[in-house]
Formats: structure tokens, C-alpha cells, sequence
């Protein structure tokens, strides 16, 4: 998404000259490209699928609405598994409409991964809970912190449930550390992704995340308190910025990895 400017093929051969071994993918460029295609691009070219995003969406209160979500999830998992990556990343989902019951809502997604853990650890997937910034609290995720995170995912074993670690999201928060090291020790940081916060955010907040070095995140303590919790998997930038999707995708691209090389490597 950090270059959604790109088609695949051309994101592929991005990746290739500039060295980077794996890439993230999304389940609509995926969808548009087409699933079988896709994961014959991808292989054929020596790239892992680092993560798939996104699932989730888990607090609805209706029935129908419910079993909707579920049969999603279960297909991204098999989305995930086709493109032969072993973690679904997951946007837990906000409040119902008129809602504001908050612990409710976390319960319905413990429900939820009840049903989907076994179904995805089947298929060698496992699930990422992602917290996001309490400013999507209401409308997108109802899980906040690494903490909250990591109580929904210790219900389950943990090469089947864990988490992500996003600095977009956590940088704000004093006990981030805590809960890094309580991951790692239970083995539960299924991936770690990278963004900067910048600011004015923009109309809508979602495309907000600024170019790493921009903002306000200290990446080198994110990659050191990882590493020092155990974490030796890959490390994913995604980037959602609408001034970054109307340049050249190649060129950000490359900016990305040099930037990535002189604040977070």
C-alpha cells in the first residue's frame, strides 16, 4: 500500500533492483490482479509475502452481519495460505452503530478468533491482532494498545493468535515497552511494521502517515525493543499518504529504503 500506485508486476520488479526480499500485500490488489496469478508472480520472482492484510472487522452485533465477517476471515486465511504467507493481519473493527460499549465489542472479537485460530492454524496462518490509535477507536478498532492486544491474544496459543507491532499506532503510548517485552517473551509478535506521525493529519485521518524521518517516531528504539523481545522476522513500511500515492511509485520506492536504512536499520 505504501506504493499502491503500482501494479504488482511492477512493485515485483521494484523490489527486485533495489534488493528488498519480501513485500506485504492487500487483499484488493490481490482481488484485482487475481489470487492465483498473484502468488504465481510473487513466487516465481523469489519474494516472500511477508503478511496479507487485512481481516477482521469482528464486533458486529446482527447475526447475518456476524457470519458475514466470519466467512470473510476465513476466506482472507485461505487468501493468505494460496499466497503462501503465514500471518493475516487484523483491523479488529469499531463500535457497532449507537453502540459504546467498548468491553462488549472486545469480547465479540475474542468470540470471533474463538471460530477463526482453528480454521486459520489448519492452513499454517496465523493471526495478528493490530492495535490501532485510539482516534479509530470508535469507527475501526476498538483495540487501542499493545496491551489490550496481547489480552485478547493470550487466550489463544500463540503460534495461532498474536500481534502486530505498528509505530504508526503505539508510538504515543508510555508502556509500548512493557508490552513489546510481554509479547516477546510469549512469543506473540507476529510482524512489525513501520510509519511515521506526522502532522496536520489530513481530512479523514487514514491517509496520514508520513515518509519515515518526517515525524515524531523514534524508529531505532521500535527496531531495538523488538529485537531485544526475540524479534527476528521481517520488518514491513506501510505507508498510507496521499502525496506519496501522486508521485511516481518507483521513486518512493527507493526513497522508502534509504530512509528506512537511515532511521530504523
Amino acid at each position: 500500500m505504501t506504493v499502491k500506485q503500482l501494479s504488482l508486476p511492477d512493485l515485483v520488479d521494484g523490489c527486485l533492483e533495489l534488493g528488498v526480499p519480501g513485500v506485504g500485500l492487500w487483499r484488493e490488489p490481490v482481488a484485482d490482479y487475481g489470487l492465483a496469478a498473484a502468488a504465481r508472480l510473487v513466487r516465481d520472482a523469489g519474494l516472500a509475502v511477508t503478511t496479507l492484510c487485512r481481516g477482521g472487522f469482528l464486533t458486529a452485533v446482527e447475526p447475518a452481519e456476524r457470519a458475514a465477517a466470519l466467512d470473510d476471515n476465513r476466506a482472507a486465511v485461505d487468501e493468505a495460505a494460496t499466497l503462501g504467507t503465514d500471518t493475516l493481519v487484523l483491523v479488529s473493527g469499531g463500535l457497532p452503530p449507537g453502540s459504546r460499549d467498548l468491553a462488549g465489542a472486545r469480547e465479540r472479537i475474542a468470540d470471533a478468533l474463538a471460530e477463526l485460530a482453528p480454521y486459520a492454524a489448519e492452513r499454517g496462518v496465523r493471526l495478528a491482532i493490530e492495535p490501532l490509535h485510539p482516534m479509530f477507536a470508535a469507527d475501526r478498532c476498538v483495540v487501542s494498545t499493545l496491551s489490550q492486544a496481547l489480552d485478547l491474544a493470550e487466550r489463544f496459543p500463540a503460534d495461532r493468535v498474536g500481534v502486530a507491532v505498528d509505530t504508526y499506532h503505539l508510538w504515543w503510548d508510555d508502556r509500548v515497552g512493557e508490552g513489546i517485552e510481554r509479547a516477546g517473551r510469549g512469543g506473540r509478535i507476529h510482524t512489525f511494521q513501520l510509519a511515521d506521525w506526522t502532522t496536520p493529519l489530513p481530512a479523514g485521518v487514514l491517509t496520514g502517515r508520513g515518509q519515515l524521518g518526517d515525524g515524531a517516531v523514534d524508529f531505532r528504539w521500535f527496531t531495538a525493543a523488538v529485537a531485544a523481545a526475540g524479534y527476528r522476522g521481517p520488518v514491513e513500511v506501510e505507508l498510507f499518504n496521499d502525496g506519496m500515492w501522486a508521485r511516481d511509485g518507483r521513486e518512493v520506492l527507493a526513497e522508502t529504503v534509504a530512509r528506512y536504512r537511515a532511521h530504523a536499520a
